[in-house]
C-alpha cells in the first residue's frame, strides 16, 4: 500500500495501512476463518496470499453455477515481477479443477489506468462485469470482475 500511495495511487487501497482499520482487520479475520487461504513463500518467508471461496462477494452478480472466487490476492511489492502472483493464480486454477469446478472468477480495482485489469487479462482472465462500491468518506470504488473458464480435471 505504501508503494501505491507514494505514486499517488490511493484509489485502490487508500493511504492508511489495513492494520490501523478495525473493519479491514475484521475482514481479514473472516477470510481466515471462513475461506481457503493459500500463502506463497520465497526462501521460507511469506511472499503473497490468495483467499479462495465458492461464494462470490455480495457485489458480484451470480453466475448460476459452481465457481471458485479469488476473494483476495496480495503479494509483496519487493518481489514484483518474480511470479508470486502468477503462481498463486496457478494454484487457484489447480484448486478449482480439484473441486470439479470449471469457472474461476476474481475482481480487482478497475480505476486509474486499469493496469490491474490488464494484469489479470495477461494471466488468462476475461473482463466481464464492471461494478462500483460506495465508500464512506471517499469516492466510489470502481471494480472489475474477470473470469477464466477451465477445462475439467
Amino acid at each position: 500500500m505504501a508503494w501505491l500511495a507514494s505514486r499517488g495511487r490511493t484509489g485502490q487501497w487508500g493511504s492508511d495501512p489495513w492494520s490501523t482499520r478495525p473493519a479491514a482487520a475484521d475482514r481479514i479475520q473472516g477470510y481466515a476463518r471462513d475461506h481457503l487461504v493459500r500463502i506463497a513463500e520465497v526462501d521460507g518467508r511469506p511472499a503473497g496470499v490468495c483467499v479462495l471461496a465458492e461464494e462470490p462477494p455480495e457485489y458480484a452478480p451470480p453466475v448460476g453455477e459452481r465457481e471458485l472466487y479469488v476473494r483476495l490476492l496480495v503479494t509483496d511489492r519487493a518481489l514484483s515481477g518474480s511470479g508470486v502472483g502468477a503462481a498463486l493464480i496457478e494454484d487457484a486454477r489447480a484448486e478449482t479443477r480439484r473441486r470439479g469446478i470449471t469457472l474461476l472468477r476474481v475482481d480487482c480495482y478497475g480505476g486509474d489506468d486499469r493496469k490491474l485489469v490488464r494484469q489479470y487479462e495477461a494471466l488468462g482472465f476475461t473482463a466481464t462485469d464492471p461494478f462500483t462500491v460506495a465508500m464512506p468518506d471517499r469516492e466510489p470504488w470502481p471494480g472489475q470482475i474477470l473470469e477464466q473458464r477451465l477445462s475439467p480435471a
